[in-house]
């Protein structure tokens, strides 16, 4: 999170915070055209409205502005993040709110807004893809050469990124045990992209089953989602690393691409900063249903590191197949996913078979009462609720509608 400072007593990398000490969030958001919906590839423009030239990168404050807004891969989305890392989620709700009315009344000249959730409902990628063409489009360059960009993994999908923190190899293998576990239990509590090509699927997270293929070219980017039961840097670099390196070595022989965000994976260690990025979170249709999620997940992860139920030997004990094979329930069915295996269950504290909802709702109550699960589920059932299993154009883009008008008054979508 911040720049790594090397211990010379020990010989080993140390970072100036501790767990849970600070958080850094980021949101991203679609540009949409006011009267169709569709996207317009404009975050260029809208960065240069502020600052006057194409930057990825504005602090729209100045020098202490504590929200920066950046580019993305594809030109129709913009990101919004704490400059630094906070001390507290508490609030942030209404500071990312803030930021988004800004860039809402920019975009208006333009005949532009934002819209929140993981996937625009009726987006062709491979139609409407614009890549980033400025600064460091070599990048996005490289991605789109590997890779081919023009698909929903990486045209269409817009989420939350959490970062915490980490001190010392020590934090690192104990916070990274407990985001292995609560990783798949995510898209239980922020599933948010029920509908793609403009039909409802019958997946609650579809942001996430794209995402999870966008790399299949070199499997090894993306492995299984779920990281390796890896706790330590050394390891981590010299194992998982440099095996994403040497796999894409013949497709990127300059090196473009050699860098740790390459990882895929749901969760990423980024010892450039001293954090572990978690990826999987659904963008929710407004930043105070997004610190709601963060706070309860950061809540779980918390306990989680502090064995409030077993050991981080036992955490360490659940296997990658384990975890990922929940995730594909929770993926598809989100809150009404099953969890079965008694190896997950006992990390929790749990001792019979639940849903994952009600899991969540345990946690909930057991970890953080005075914060409360959305009413009517996740976004994406709240979503579905709303249009129905088999809406037309014209209720989608009423659905769309009603979840930029969460956004722009940061409410919560109430079907």
């Amino acid at each position: 999170m911040k720049s790594e400072i090397r211990n010379p007593k020990f010989e080993i990398l140390t970072y100036p915070y501790h767990l849970f000490q600070r958080f850094g969030v980021e949101l991203e958001y679609m540009i949409v055209d006011a009267d169709t919906l569709d996207v317009r590839p404009v975050t260029d423009e809208l960065l240069k409205a502020v600052c006057g030239s194409y930057e990825q990168e504005i602090l729209p404050d100045g020098e202490g502005s504590p929200i920066a807004w950046s580019n993305e891969l594809v030109l129709h989305v913009v990101e919004l993040k704490t400059a630094d890392p906070v001390a507290s989620l508490h609030g942030l709700g209404d500071l990312f709110h803030q930021h988004v009315k800004r860039i809402n009344a920019l975009l208006a000249p333009m005949n532009c807004l934002l819209l929140p959730g993981a996937m625009h409902p009726w987006m062709d990628p491979h139609t409407q893809m614009k890549l980033w063409p400025h600064h460091s489009s070599e990048i996005y360059e490289a991605f789109d050469r590997i890779f081919d960009c023009r698909g929903h993994g990486w045209a269409n999908l817009q989420s939350t990124h959490l970062n915490l923190p980490f001190a010392d190899d020590d934090e690192f293998g104990r916070l990274h045990a407990a985001v292995r576990l609560l990783l798949p239990l995510i898209p239980a509590l922020a599933a948010g992209s029920p509908i793609m090509d403009g039909r409802v699927t019958g997946t609650a997270d579809n942001r996430l089953a794209a995402y999870r293929h966008n790399a299949r070219r070199v499997p090894s980017v993306t492995g299984r989602v779920i990281p390796e039961a890896i706790y330590s840097r050394v390891e981590y670099q010299n194992v998982l690393l440099q095996g994403i390196y040497r796999d894409l070595a013949p497709l990127d022989p300059q090196g473009i691409l050699r860098y740790e965000w390459v990882n895929a994976r749901g969760a990423i260690a980024r010892f450039d900063r001293g954090s572990i990025e978690l990826r999987l979170i659904d963008v929710q249709e407004c930043p105070a249903a997004d610190e709601v999620v963060l706070k309860l997940i950061v809540a779980a992860i918390q306990a989680l590191t502090e064995q409030r139920w077993v050991s981080l030997d036992q955490l360490n004990r659940v296997s990658v197949d384990v975890l990922a094979d929940l995730l594909d329930q929770t993926t598809i069915h989100a809150e009404s996913a099953q969890v079965g295996s008694p190896q997950v269950l006992r990390c929790f504290g749990c001792d019979a078979a639940m849903t994952a909802g009600d899991l969540w709702r345990r946690l909930q109550r057991e970890l953080l009462p005075h914060v409360p699960l959305p009413a009517g589920g996740t976004l994406a059932q709240r979503m579905i609720t709303a249009c129905g299993p088999a809406p037309d154009r014209q209720q989608l883009t009423a659905l769309c509608r009603q979840l930029a008008h969460c956004l722009a008054e940061n409410q919560p979508f109430a079907p």
